[in-house]
């Protein structure tokens, strides 16, 4: 028969009892395009025209930084290392690193030129120093995007200079800059830098959130007239972090205000809540014809969750198995199945995995036990 085990369900509702309630509320946007998500959890917050092809301006530079970080991660490419400035890459219109015609400039700065400074020349030096052109370069963005799961990003250049083919999503956006921040923690940081000098030209950063506070550590603005002014940020606050995208807005005032309404939305109406550790016992199963009567089942991985507070006290979490369940049983089999259901959200399945091997009992032990369930029967 399938069991629900009720003691369980009191210790979830008894977790996010600890949770306020307020007024549920909608959310909008004026931005075209939007997308939040949870880190930890990824659980999406809030979206808009997510999954709409959009062009990303100086925002592709997310995905220029992304092969230059995995080239310095595999150590065929080195911070220290010159790259030699063409004229192709100087005479670049648009936000600019300044550098000049035949410099050697070196890795760790025309980084800086890029993700601070939005350089467009800056990107198209590294471009031609890592795949000998732009052309050549921009196709690797676009196989990359595809072996990072990215199905309709397409890029055209390394600088997001407008080009009706050049297009990813807010989702996609969204997950490279997630990718970004789980793979590169090292380099990550040079996201959160505030201004950088280079031929005695400081220019700040132009992340709106890096100065007010919010928790901001990244990542990129991007505009054009095609795109309107975007911004892909991340903010982590209070053990949390959010990753957001914002596009298609009409002045930059517009986008620091629509990002800020959007992340501080995020943290206000959402937490966190874990519900199993790695590895915890979840409940305990009957045993029919084994060496021990009972075997304890555990989630393996930790459990946690991202949820309305408003919803925190709807949260559903159910054990399903078979009892009782039949010897031999291995050490790490499936035995059961864990469902958790939050208002508004997918039912999640997780596997129940048996603690302890069981053996089966001898004959002469399995006579016994079927005379005693003869007798006695199954019991509670």
């Amino acid at each position: 028969m399938t069991k629900t085990a009720s003691s369980l369900m009191t210790a979830v509702i008894l977790i996010f009892g600890l949770a306020y309630s307020s007024a549920s509320i909608a959310y909008d946007t004026s931005a075209k395009h939007a997308f939040l998500i949870d880190f930890d959890t990824n659980q999406v917050l809030f979206e808009k025209n997510a999954d709409v092809l959009m062009p990303p301006a100086s925002m592709s530079k997310i995905m220029t930084a992304y092969l230059a970080f995995e080239e310095i991660k595999s150590g065929r490419l080195k911070l220290e290392d010159k790259i030699l400035i063409s004229e192709n890459a100087w005479r670049k219109g648009g936000s600019k690193m300044f550098v000049k015609v035949n410099d050697e400039v070196a890795v760790s700065d025309i980084l800086r030129g890029i993700i601070v400074q939005s350089g467009n020349d800056a990107a198209i030096a590294l471009a031609e120093h890592l795949q000998g052109s732009e052309a050549a370069f921009a196709d690797k963005m676009t196989k990359k995007a595809r072996d990072l799961g990215l199905s309709k990003a397409k890029f055209k250049n390394a600088t997001g200079w407008p080009d009706e083919e050049h297009r990813i999503t807010a989702r996609e956006l969204g997950l490279l800059a997630k990718l970004t921040i789980m793979n590169f923690p090292d380099l990550y940081p040079i996201y959160a830098e505030k201004s950088f000098t280079f031929n005695n030209i400081k220019q700040g950063n132009r992340n709106p959130l890096l100065y007010d506070g919010s928790g901001s550590d990244g990542l990129k603005t991007g505009r054009t007239r095609a795109a309107g002014y975007g911004l892909t940020a991340s903010v982590s606050k209070a053990g949390r972090r959010l990753v957001m995208v914002l596009n298609g807005m009409n002045s930059s005032g517009e986008r620091k205000r629509e990002a800020r309404k959007l992340i501080e939305w995020g943290f206000r109406e959402y937490d966190n809540y874990k519900i199993f550790d790695k590895g915890e016992t979840v409940t305990d199963i009957d045993v029919w014809l084994g060496k021990d009567s009972r075997l304890s089942a555990f989630i393996k991985d930790e459990i946690k969750l991202t949820v309305r507070r408003t919803d925190s006290k709807k949260v559903k979490t159910t054990v399903h198995y078979e009892e009782p369940l039949a010897a031999p049983i291995k050490q790490g089999q499936i035995v059961g199945a864990l469902k958790i259901k939050v208002p508004n959200q997918t039912l999640r399945e997780y596997p129940l995995f048996a603690k302890q091997r069981i053996e089966k009992l001898g004959a002469w032990g399995r006579i016994m036990a079927a005379l005693n369930y003869l007798v006695w029967g199954a019991g509670d």
